[in-house]
């Protein structure tokens, strides 16, 4: 990682730039959060966008919780804004109709992108937290943003829809909030963490914790762990791909090599430059503190702890859901969203299967716009109708 770009990050990371239509929420100062660790925690700021209008009855509020490298920019506010990570899903008259619903997008605890994290500043220290911020689940995500709902004046979420740690989050929600939600949508998640993707979040950390520059998370004042961030990056991009994937983009084609010149052992496939070039773009943009919590809370995701086990907690959600699964996902595969819906349906709920079929892996739900807004909007019109139903 070059010294410039190292430098970039640091100035830009520690003035924040704030879109437009960013907003924030605090708890009060001397409100302590209690974590589920039992660690009591605060103040607490929550970054949100917002897009469309909250209707007369205030029943229409969609909330998009984001994946683990995400923010609360989930789509472009108007033309010339800057496009979001789901600009083609959200927005007016698309399958998240901001025409129809009042959507909520508010970055999790423990990201960098201004909620609460690793490099925000502690008030009794007047320093980033760094390796004081702790320890941090999917359940306390979801309860901080159940916070911000109340702040909104909501007694009620229409809809919860998300992907990967949104998607945790998602049925982090059905399971605590089925009673003041209409449905949820979780996407390309699995409702526990399964060893292999663990291992691969392992790898990860180890890239930014042995980084030189990582100073045991302590590093804002000093150079940044870039070297670090950005192999954990290489790694997390490899796993959101697929073999097909891979052979469609990239092949073994060179880069700016011909076959005698191959002998070396500086970057020449296309495929390796691609993940220097992810992990340099990451870099640019997130805190290696938050990539090192958030992965952590993605290991201890597990709906059933504390609550009987996984099939007995997904007893808990009473809500009718939507599980979509891509067929080339290798990070969450197809198996682990189906035993969701088999769960539920073991407990008499309202619950469907959508698989999308496409060779891009798990991003496939980022890209595969077509098929997810025929799965979105199918389901949201049978939401409404149930809801008017009564059922």
């Amino acid at each position: 990682m070059s010294d410039k770009t190292t430098a970039t990050f640091t100035s830009a990371f520690k003035k924040l730039k704030i879109r437009p239509h960013m907003k924030s929420f605090t708890m009060g100062a001397d409100h302590k959060f209690t974590l589920e660790s039992g660690r009591t925690f605060g103040p607490i700021t929550v970054a949100y966008e917002t897009y469309g209008h909250l209707n007369a009855a205030k029943d229409n509020a969609v909330l998009i919780p984001h994946a683990l490298t995400g923010d609360s920019h989930c789509a472009s506010h108007h033309p010339g804004d800057e496009p979001g990570w789901w600009e083609g899903l959200v927005g007016p008259g698309k399958a998240i109709d901001t025409e129809r619903y009042f959507v909520i997008c508010p970055n999790v605890l423990g990201g960098c992108q201004g909620t609460t994290g690793p490099a925000s500043i502690d008030p009794e220290t007047g320093r980033p937290y760094g390796s004081r911020f702790p320890v941090i689940t999917i359940r306390d995500m979801v309860r901080v943003h159940k916070a911000l709902i109340d702040h909104l004046g909501l007694e009620r979420v229409h809809m919860v829809i998300g992907g990967s740690m949104g998607g945790m989050q998602t049925l982090e929600w059905g399971v605590a909030y089925s009673d003041i939600t209409d449905g949820i949508v979780a996407i390309a998640t699995p409702g526990r963490s399964a060893p292999q993707a663990i291992a691969y979040n392992e790898v990860g950390r180890r890239s930014i914790m042995n980084d030189p520059n990582w100073r045991g998370g302590d590093y804002y004042d000093g150079e940044y762990p870039s070297d670090g961030l950005s192999v954990a990056r290489m790694v997390g991009m490899i796993t959101f791909q697929s073999d097909a994937s891979m052979w469609n983009k990239f092949g073994r084609q060179l880069m700016n090599a011909s076959e005698d010149e191959i002998y070396d052992l500086s970057t020449q496939f296309q495929v390796e430059s691609y993940l220097c070039y992810q992990g340099e773009k990451l870099v640019e943009r997130f805190d290696a503190n938050s990539y090192v919590y958030l992965t952590r809370a993605l290991d201890l995701f597990d709906l059933g702890r504390g609550r009987g086990g996984f099939r007995e907690a997904l007893r808990l959600i009473t809500v009718p859901t939507l599980v979509i699964g891509i067929s080339s996902d290798i990070l969450y595969p197809t198996y682990q969203q189906k035993e969701i819906v088999d769960g539920l349906r073991e407990h008499g709920r309202f619950a469907e299967y959508v698989e999308i079929d496409c060779p891009f892996g798990h991003d496939g739900f980022l890209i595969e716009i077509a098929q997810m807004t025929e799965a979105l909007t199918g389901f949201a019109d049978k939401v409404d109708r149930l809801r008017r139903s009564g059922a």
